[in-house]
Order: C-alpha cells, then structure tokens, then sequence
C-alpha cells in the first residue's frame, strides 16, 4: 500500500461518531470565527478584484459566494477562502517546525458539502479530517525550513477534506491527494522579504487547485500514487523521511489549534496582550516610552521579528504591517488594541507608531525558544523616559490552547467583525446556524451567508 492510499483510507474511514465532544465544539468555533474572519473581510480591496475575477470568469452556479451570488466550487473555494484568510485573523497550529491555519480548509469543504447536498455532520466530519491531515503533516513533515510554504501541507489537507465531503471512495481518494500534493508545492518566499497580496491568497489558490484536483480525481483521473515515497516525491524532494500511521490517527487534533485574540500574526499573540497588560497594570502610555525589548522564541523571531525572514523595522503596506512584530506592540501600545483598523493604510504611516516600532528591539530566547510550541513565551521590558524599566514575561494569551476560548469570546469577535456587512437578526442565525451545524444541513446555512454585502454598515 503507498502513502497515499493509506491516507486515503484514514479519509474514508473518519466518521463523526469518533469525534469527540469536545472536538465537535471546537469544529463549531473555528468555523465561527473563520465566518466572521470572512465577512469582516467583505470591504478589502484585494478581495473586490478577486471577486472581479470570479464574476468574469463564470462559472457553474453550485456553491455559494459570501456575500451573494454562486459559482463552481473551486472558485467558491478561491473566493471565500480568500475571505477568511485575507484580514489574517484566523486560526492557527503551531508545530516545533511549521505554522499553519487550519481553518483555511472551512471555504473549500464547504463548497464541497453544498455542492454534495451534504448535512451539517457531514460537513464537520470533512473539515475535522482535513484539520487532522494538515496538522499531523505539519507536526511530523514541516517544509519550511527547505524553503516551501505551509500550504503545501494545505494541498493534502483540502484534497483529503473535499474527498471525504464529496463521499469519494479510497481509490479516487488517492488520487485526489496525489494530483494536489504533485502540483502544489508553493515557495515561502511569500512570506519573506517585502510582503504582497499573496500573503493572504495563497492558501485560498492552494484550496483552489486541490478543490479542483478533488472533482478531478471524482470523474476518474489518477495521479501519481506514490506521490509521498516515489522517485523524486515530496518525500525525496521536500519533506525528508517522515512516518505516520493514519491507521492510528484520530480526529481530535482541532483541539490543539488556537485561535487569535488580536488581528496580528499568530506568534505575536502573547506579547501583544502582555504589552497591553503592562500599559494597563503599570500606568504608562506610549508617549512615555523610550525603548521596547523583546525577548521570545525563535520561530517568531525569524518569522516576525527580523531574522532570517527579513527585515521587520520597514512597514509601509498592510501585509507587512501583520507580519511586524514590531508594528503591532507599537500600534497596540498606541491604539489600545490591534485589530482590522490597524493596518489601514493611512495609520500604517503615521509617525506615531513607526517612530515607536523603530525603538523596539526583538532577540530570540533559547529558552523560550525550548519552551516551543507548548508555551508561546516571551518577556517584554519597557524602559521610560522617565528612567523607570516595567517587565512581564508570558508564556501564553487567551485563546492558546493552555487558555483556549470560550465560544461567547468567539461569537463576540463573530459580532465585532460582521456587525458592518449583515444585520443584526442575520448575524444571530448565522451564529445560531453554527452553534447547531451538527442538527441541520449546509443548505440551511448558506443562504444566510449569501445575505451579507459588503459596504452596508449597521443593517437593522
């Protein structure tokens, strides 16, 4: 048996009676909070010309557009998962070697779901598949540091979740993982150096082709079946050798992910709040501040920090606003929060907040560095003007998985960001819709989702 057709049988296998309660909760959350990501994001300008680019390009009109109108599934993939991703304020999974998100997976399975007339059970059994492939891939075979982006771990995850929600069996199974996980295979250079829109859009163009590849591998194209072990497969190419025994996996690996309180990146989290702890507890104000140092582990240092993803002193466009960690302690320390407001552009440049990110300075930690990904660690030491020097070490924020949060945390965020683009009553049946996901079937959820536009703030 490849692989592949181990894996593909792990997909076919998962039922939603193995999946926890606790689990299926934390499906309901994360699919919460990747609708109000979504939504929130129905104003951004990258996202009018993606939507631009669904509209002249057509397409079938089988699965639903948030916001209004259908299209085939693959650019319902596209498209929405554009949405969730685009403000960056999802969730996440963090591995010793690989951070991804996994609810980047919630647009294409459920263009899938809708398309296959799927119920809500369905649809979480899909995605809490797709969760556990994507994770247990990163844990064991992270790519990054050969120099490939997240998402191609991502390619298997969405083949794995549109198959299952798709109902296909192990041999077309495996052969959707194989064409994805051939053609997918993304250069991290989208995260490094001076940041672009594709940021944001190249795991909803990974969820894309998998998407496709998926219907591909439904209508009887195969792919490479030793696309893992073969001659020159991910294996022999990117990953290394690697062992998991899908016979043995679960689905229970969505309650190891965490979600954002902030709209930043992922390991700014705890050092975002304790900046804001500290202003708080220690009466000071961002005026007061003569310097900032950061100490916290090395995957955020060289991701977010300025080692060896790039300079991050240097903050002119939203993208590179998100991944400074920097910029985000300065704006939280000046604005009292850090969320989509944040990173318009008018504010990214404002003196304010780039004098202050340029007096801060971030150093990795070996310690803290050990202490990862169980502990999200850091220490933050503020000297003022005034002579005086604050600190506050971290190992954790509300919504890591030591602290995880709550779904009314969750819903208020669903409300925060949604609030703009949907009325109040449809914001209470989307939630409402979500909270019961295992009792109705996707088509009760979709039209709901179809009833929100962007530019229309604050519908009664």
């Amino acid at each position: 048996m490849t692989v592949a057709e181990d894996l593909a049988r792990f997909v076919v296998r998962a039922s939603y009676a193995d999946i926890s309660n606790d689990a299926v909760l934390a499906l309901k959350i994360r699919v919460l909070d990747a609708l109000g990501c979504a939504i929130g994001a129905l104003d951004s300008e990258p996202i009018r010309l993606i939507r631009a680019h669904t509209d002249e390009f057509g397409g079938a009109p089988l699965s639903t557009l948030i916001g209004g109108g259908k299209s085939s599934p693959d650019r319902a993939a596209l498209y929405n998962g554009a949405l969730v991703r685009y403000l960056d304020f999802n969730d996440s999974y963090l591995a010793k070697g690989e951070t991804c998100h996994p609810n980047d997976n919630v647009a294409p399975v459920l263009a899938a779901a809708e398309y296959a007339g799927a119920s809500g059970r369905d649809f979480i059994e899909a995605l809490a598949v797709a969760y556990q492939v994507q994770c247990r891939l990163s844990d064991a075979a992270p790519v990054r540091a050969k120099g490939f982006d997240h998402t191609v771990q991502g390619s298997y995850a969405v083949a794995a979740g549109v198959s299952k929600a798709l109902g296909l069996d192990s041999e077309k199974t495996a052969n959707g993982l194989a064409i994805a996980g051939t053609a997918l295979n993304a250069l991290r250079v989208t995260r490094t150096g001076a940041l672009s829109n594709w940021k944001g859009l190249a795991y909803p163009f990974t969820a894309f082709g998998a998407t496709n590849a998926a219907f591909l591998a439904m209508r009887g194209i195969t792919g490479p079946p030793e696309v893992f072990e073969g001659n020159k497969g991910f294996i022999d190419s990117i990953a290394g050798r690697f062992e998991i025994d899908w016979s043995k996996e679960d689905l229970e690996r969505v309650t190891r992910t965490i979600v954002k309180k902030y709209n930043a990146e992922i390991h700014s989290q705890s050092a975002i709040e304790g900046s804001l702890e500290m202003k708080d507890e220690d009466g000071f104000q961002a005026a007061d501040v003569e310097r900032i140092e950061i100490d916290i582990f090395d995957v955020a240092f060289n991701i977010i920090g300025g080692g060896e993803e790039g300079d991050k002193t240097r903050v002119r466009t939203k993208e590179e606003a998100d991944h400074s960690l920097q910029y985000m302690v300065a704006a939280a320390l000046l604005d009292g929060q850090v969320m989509p407001e944040q990173y318009a552009a008018e504010r990214i440049v404002r003196d304010d907040v780039q004098s202050l990110l340029r007096r801060i300075a971030v150093r990795p930690s070996v310690e803290f560095s050990r202490r990862f990904p169980d502990e999200m660690a850091c220490r933050l030491t503020v000297t003022l003007k005034d002579g005086r020097v604050v600190a506050r070490e971290k190992r954790d924020y509300e919504g890591f998985h030591t602290r995880p949060m709550k779904w009314d945390t969750v819903a208020a965020k669903f409300e925060r960001l949604s609030a703009p683009f949907a009325g109040a009553h449809n914001r209470k049946l989307i939630a409402e819709a979500v909270a019961e996901l295992d009792t109705i079937n996707i088509s009760d959820l979709m039209p709901l989702l179809e009833n929100v536009h962007a530019s229309v703030a604050h519908k009664s």
